[in-house]
């Protein structure tokens, strides 16, 4: 099990260091939201290229955030049912949902974006806009970001094991949103 808990150590900081560039390309992306809206309503110019690179940095965000999020115990659970259970029972909680729904879902996803990611690729695909980026690096980051979530959730299930096992002290409090 030591070994299986050096192994989920290596993933949360894998997903750390990219969960940190997701959240410079937060700061990225509004700069270049913002410069973009500057020279389209000062100077009249515009390019298609500039809103892709938005897009593309939200997408990035998005599927790197999902594992870094992850990995703080911070997706939304259903606390009607989660807040009121014992830590215990939040552990074999998490244990049947990663089991059954999270692993499953993410490494299917990641399956399938393969082959759309290599012919993308392959061809050279750019956007048909006028201006517009190559295509394949979003889509690589689709396979990337579900293989990512895949590892963490790889790692939160050896953590849930462990803490069964009582090796180590999991924290499981969930705070509902405050919105």
């Amino acid at each position: 099990m030591k070994a299986l808990l050096a192994l989920s150590g290596l993933i949360d900081r894998i997903n750390e260091f990219f969960g940190r560039i997701g959240e410079y390309l937060v700061l990225l992306c509004a700069l270049v939201s913002a410069f973009n809206a500057l020279i389209r309503y000062t100077f009249h110019i515009s390019s298609n290229g500039w809103l892709e690179i938005q897009w593309y940095m939200f997408a990035f965000i998005v599927l790197l955030g999902a594992s870094y999020t992850l990995k703080k115990n911070e997706h939304v659970r259903v606390d009607l049912i989660y807040g009121a259970i014992s830590d215990r029972a939040r552990l074999w909680v998490d244990l049947f949902g990663i089991i059954v729904f999270l692993l499953p879902f993410s490494i299917y996803c990641a399956w399938l974006n393969w082959p759309v990611f290599v012919l993308s690729w392959q061809q050279g695909e750019v956007s048909q806009n006028a201006g517009g980026l190559i295509r394949w690096p979003v889509k690589l980051m689709l396979t990337a970001g579900f293989a990512l979530l895949a590892l963490q959730g790889i790692s939160e299930l050896i953590k849930r094991i462990a803490a069964l096992r009582g090796m180590i002290t999991l924290e499981t409090k969930y705070e509902k949103p405050l919105q």
